[in-house]
């Protein structure tokens, strides 16, 4: 167990946000978001007061720092973050902070994890901390937890990631948190209410007050902590892609064999080519392709969009499929359901790197390897595996 978890322990409880900190993480939102706070919409509202907890908690911690020898520096984010343009590259790779001030670790110039805060403790380890506001979204909180363990773990060169969750209700009985909580590197702190932290703040015409910085010295920007280990994503990706592609050519079966090691794990996504229209054609014949409750045939798919891109989640094997809108610069991210057919989940926006990447991946694969690739994943062997 690390100094900091150890401490964070014995603190909980008297770890809780003030009206100051309520009123200093105002800053950290637009204009519009301190007006949603006190909005009749509760949608609106509960995201404007998710931004709002999250800018608390880094407060509360920017004061834990600067009064505890538990924490040596801490990592500016939000309204603190370097100002400036911060456009998204293929090849970027390490820290990096998005327009409004996340912190984020890029591969190729994807973001592949954000961090609501990250610390560096006083053994010198980078930490992190997640904050919860609400238990709806913890379906892949556990997934998301390992891997940036994992991320971080290798960037900085540690065996073992302090790790906080940070919630500003009880979700202590839940069995993800049960489960992430057994490590003694993990620590909860629940502190009170966002209804109750509102209670402490002044109400001026249905917004918050904006609140001021207050200068600490033990603070740095997340992207001048150094990494200890190179970092080429790119070429991780592609020795995974040829690793898992030499066991579909042996038929292997890759979900019970030993997961990858090193660098292997830290690749979430193989991106094997773009179809040519035989393929494209093969694809559509042998499975469904369903957009908002209609089915697209191959002239449908050929008529509206310019690329299709075949994929593969890990760890799990999930077949993915991108397809380029012709009319938006956009992707439409196609999911597999138990039958084998996709049906559309989300769409890839061109602000991410990950659009870029998609935009550079050219047709590279016929119906005989896409066909080979699908069904090494197919919903009938998941039954199997």
């Amino acid at each position: 167990m690390s100094h900091l978890v150890k401490w964070l322990r014995e603190q909980n409880g008297a770890l809780q946000p003030t009206r100051s900190m309520a009123r200093n993480a105002t800053r950290h939102l637009s204009n519009l978001e301190r007006k949603k706070l006190f909005s009749p919409d509760i949608e609106q509202m509960r995201t404007a007061e998710g931004r709002w907890y999250e800018a608390i908690i880094y407060e509360m911690f920017r004061d834990i720092t600067h009064e505890s020898d538990q924490i040596k520096m801490i990592a500016l984010k939000g309204a603190d973050a370097p100002r400036g343009r911060r456009n998204v590259r293929l090849g970027q790779n390490g820290l990096y902070y998005s327009r409004c001030g996340d912190i984020t670790i890029r591969g190729n110039g994807q973001d592949l994890a954000e961090f609501d805060l990250l610390l560096v403790d006083q053994d010198g380890s980078v930490a992190f901390g997640e904050v919860v506001t609400s238990p709806s979204d913890m379906k892949e909180f556990e997934k998301e937890i390992e891997y940036k363990k994992k991320l971080l773990g290798y960037l900085f060169d540690q065996e073992r990631v302090p790790f906080m969750l940070i919630s500003s209700l009880d979700i202590s009985h839940y069995s993800v948190v049960k489960r992430l909580l057994k490590s003694s590197d993990n620590v909860n702190i629940q502190t009170i209410s966002c209804e109750e932290i509102k209670s402490l703040m002044n109400r001026n015409n249905g917004s918050a007050q904006t609140g001021k910085a207050t200068e600490y010295t033990k603070a740095l920007r997340a992207t001048d902590i150094p990494l200890k280990r190179p970092f080429d994503y790119q070429k991780y990706h592609d020795c995974e892609r040829n690793r898992v592609f030499a066991g579909i050519a042996n038929q292997a079966d890759l979900r019970s064999e030993k997961k990858s090691e090193g660098t292997a794990l830290l690749v979430k996504k193989i991106l094997w080519g773009g179809l040519y229209p035989s393929a494209i054609k093969s694809l559509c014949k042998d499975h469904e392709i369903w957009i908002r409750g209609e089915r697209l045939e191959f002239r449908d798919v050929m008529n509206y969009f310019t690329k299709v891109i075949l994929a593969t989640d890990l760890p799990d094997y999930e077949p993915l499929v991108y397809m380029r809108s012709m009319y938006r610069r956009e992707y439409l991210k196609m999911v597999q359901d138990k039958s084998g057919n996709f049906k559309f989940e989300r769409i890839t926006p061109p602000k991410v790197g990950f659009f870029l990447w998609l935009e550079s991946i050219c047709s590279s694969l016929r119906s005989k390897v896409t066909n080979q690739i699908l069904d090494a994943f197919s919903p009938s062997l998941k039954s199997e595996a």
